[in-house]
């Protein structure tokens, strides 16, 4: 039996229940006209084949009643294509007459049908009485399913081709079919889309608005990164129609002055271009320029990565910028009508819109590289002690998933092509301290600590304290902060790790609150704290190296993070000022590479070692703070390391409750400085879709240390054509960050200030 595959038992819907997918006794062509999805998991039958699941389609001996079931009614009336115009019907006396049909248009002969209203009423009353599922009307499936011939493949399918025509014929462009269809229906009408939408919700009743931070579909939590994706619109409205005014040319303020735009409707106009300041409507999710007179898209288009449908029906495009690979989101890419390169026509027809942005994603060229990063020189003053710093999240290997980063093509999110870039760069910045962060376990041992040994560096690493609970083979992965040091230079005296969540449930004060224990400790980020001396002078330094949490919705947990570590540095440099004098510096004289002779050898650094410095309080001893704070300026967190205190009411903590912090507020003895506090800003230090912001820093104590030079901004002509990082220029989503101090001398540290700021500022 023909249906013997997709049949079964309904009870009260009639003997058999039909499955709606059409029988392959249909012509392949006649499915593609009807819209019905081709089952492409079954090989085509020739058609002298016989077969107990497909009726031959070309014999004399064609039995009508060969798919029914004995009990079934012999009088029911079968449709057998859904095309608009050529739906037909099977009964018992009209047998012959079809098997005729059949031959005909299977050589393309086109035949008029006349159905009689008796015949049709009988259809219905059958298809109500077995609940057919796949049994519709002809007006119904006329209005449902666009009518498609083999002329819509512009591919050059030939159509006489039931096998290839079968595979080249998707869903997804029958969807793609019907749309064209509606932009072509609609090219009459002005503001269609303003019309329809006011209709829809004239029918719907009026409707409620939402919460502005209410989670929308998709909304996912993301890898230790703010987001920008749920803030306050001063808008109530983000949908802009301006269809079929018969436009010739869009003014660039549009995009400039209305980037909170999330659709825009441009259809049925006369614009033959796209204005390249069209990339600045970052929250677009829809965008309609069908019916025009487009030649190409621009370029810019890629930095449009919010959209979910982009339709260009009807223009005149030939081809398509690789940029369009970068909207990774993007599930309908509406083409049809366009003279398009036959293989990307064909790509799009047989896989889909999402497919074809692969495909141009992976084989987007790297493009030309940004102008190198300015070195601003604040400070050009002959200096007796210098020393340099970087700090860079490089992008731990197991958070770089396409799910997150689907705007960058997959060899180049791959963490072998990174790490090698990663790596270069902190070889050319050649610093003498250099802290990273999201280094996993596995990175660090096997990559990192070796081959930044051979530029004479150590390490010093721990990772988040997960790891203590994981079995290796997890626990490797697991990333943490890493600072590494010049061993030529210096000696690194102690070390320290700072377990914030740990040790907030162990302060006397915040044992019996719940927020500690429900916010606080949940979250297992850690900082790793290092105590050097310069070999050649004596003098000591503190590095605190950190990563705070990420999440927007913790800016509580952010702060009390930032207040045990600046709680716990001010403890270790108190203890670290009383710290014995280095007198056995030969201790720590390194190896060289072994010299032509084979005989590995020892720098002597005897002639030139001097005595440690002593400090008597830990303020004195100059400090470093570096690291990803995942906080911009104005928060909580900027605030106590600028100004060196914030109130228990500070806004971040809400009505949160942790102890002696929102009782007495939080303070730290030092007086820090960002290094790019005496320059402009940087503009970004994280660069991805939805969030771009400055939200890592390098501190340093202002009374120890004086900045001498700082790194400078990235490429913004380069920004403005790349949605976001990792590319194949910039391995990570964030940037390093670099800056140089001087060491002052004992007779230039003064006592600790009060105050900050430029010296202007402080005459005021």
């Amino acid at each position: 039996m023909a249906d013997g595959p997709y049949r079964y038992q309904q009870p009260g819907a009639g003997p058999y229940f039909y499955h709606s997918h059409p029988s392959n006794q249909h012509h392949q062509r006649h499915l593609a006209q009807s819209g019905s999805p081709t089952n492409t998991s079954r090989t085509p039958y020739a058609n002298e084949t016989p077969s107990p699941s497909r009726s031959p389609v070309s014999q004399a001996s064609h039995n009508p009643y060969g798919m029914f079931g004995q009990t079934h009614q012999q009088n029911q009336h079968i449709m057998m294509n859904g095309g608009s115009g050529h739906q037909r019907y099977m009964q018992a006396t009209m047998a012959n007459k079809f098997q005729q049909h059949n031959s005909q248009h299977q050589h393309g002969q086109p035949q008029q049908h006349h159905h009689q209203p008796q015949q049709q009423q009988n259809h219905v009353g059958t298809h109500q009485t077995l609940g057919h599922q796949h049994t519709f009307s002809s007006g119904t499936m006329s209005n449902v399913t666009p009518h498609f011939t083999p002329s819509h493949l512009h591919s050059g399918t030939p159509g006489n081709n039931q096998s290839t025509l079968s595979e080249a014929v998707s869903e997804h462009w029958q969807q793609q079919l019907h749309l064209a269809n509606e932009a072509r229906a609609a090219a009459s009408t002005p503001h269609h889309h303003c019309r329809k939408e006011g209709v829809s919700r004239v029918s719907k009743g009026p409707v409620e608005s939402s919460p502005e931070h209410s989670p929308r579909p998709g909304d996912e939590e993301e890898r230790n990164r703010a987001t920008t994706t749920g803030e306050i619109r001063r808008q109530d409205w983000d949908a802009m129609d301006l269809s079929g005014q018969g436009l010739r040319a869009l003014s660039p303020s549009l995009f400039c002055h209305y980037m909170f735009l999330g659709k825009l409707f441009i259809d049925n106009n006369r614009l033959t271009s796209l204005h390249p300041s069209l990339g600045q409507l970052r929250s677009l999710t829809h965008l309609d320029a069908s019916n025009n007179q487009l030649m190409e898209v621009p370029e810019e288009i890629g930095m449009l990565v919010n959209l979910t449908s982009l339709l260009l029906f009807h223009n005149k495009i030939t081809s398509l910028p690789n940029e369009i690979g970068y909207l990774f989101k993007l599930e309908m890419l509406g083409i049809e009508g366009n003279p398009l390169d036959e293989d990307l026509m064909e790509e799009i027809i047989r896989r889909g819109s999402r497919a074809l942005v692969t495909q141009l994603r992976e084989n987007t060229p790297a493009g030309p590289p940004p102008n190198e990063r300015d070195w601003h020189v604040l400070d050009d003053a002959e200096a007796a002690e210098t020393l340099s710093v970087l700090t860079y999240n490089i992008l731990c290997e197991r958070y770089a998933t396409p799910k997150l980063y689907g705007y960058t093509p997959s060899d180049i999110l791959a963490w072998d092509y990174r790490k090698n870039l990663i790596l270069n760069e902190i070889r050319e910045h050649n610093a003498d301290i250099v802290c990273l962060q999201e280094v996993d376990q596995e990175g660090y041992h096997e990559y990192f600590r070796r081959e930044l040994a051979y530029q004479d560096y150590r390490g010093v690493f721990s990772p988040k304290t997960r790891a203590k609970t994981m079995a290796d083979r997890e626990a490797k992965f697991v990333d943490g902060c890493a600072t590494f040091f010049k061993s030529s230079k210096y000696i690194c005296l102690d070390k320290h790790v700072i377990d914030f969540a740990n040790m907030a449930i162990n302060r006397p004060d915040m044992k019996g609150e719940h927020d500690t224990f429900n916010r606080v400790m949940p979250r297992d980020q850690i900082a790793v704290v290092t105590f050097f001396e310069n070999r050649a002078t004596g003098s000591r330094l503190i590095v605190v190296n950190v990563h705070i949490h990420w999440d927007p919705a913790y800016k509580d947990v952010k702060l009390v993070q930032v207040a045990i570590l600046m709680e716990q540095v001010s403890k270790l440099a108190d203890r670290w000022a009383k710290h014995p004098a280095c007198t056995e510096k030969t201790a720590f004289q390194y190896a060289d590479m072994d010299g032509d002779d084979g005989v590995s050898t020892t720098r002597g650094l005897q002639e030139v070692l001097a005595p440690s410095q002593e400090y008597s309080n830990g303020t004195q001893i100059p400090l470093l703070v570096c690291g990803d704070f995942n906080s911009s300026a104005g928060s909580g967190v900027y605030d106590l390391m600028a100004q060196g205190s914030v109130s228990g009411r500070h806004e971040d903590l809400g009505n949160y409750s942790y102890g002696n912090f929102t009782r007495d507020g939080m303070a730290h003895p030092f007086t820090l400085r960002s290094a790019y506090s005496g320059t402009d800003e940087l503009s970004i230090t994280n660069y991805t879709p939805d969030f771009s912001d400055v939200i890592d820093y390098i501190w340093y104590s202002s009374n120890g240390l004086q900045i001498r030079g700082v790194l400078g901004n990235v490429d913004m002509d380069y920004l403005s054509k790349v949605p976001g990082f990792p590319n194949h220029h910039f391995p990570s989503d964030h940037l390093p960050l670099r800056a140089e101090f001087s060491v002052k001398s004992r007779k230039e540290i003064k006592a600790v200030e009060a105050k900050f700021g430029p010296p202007k500022e402080r005459r005021s």
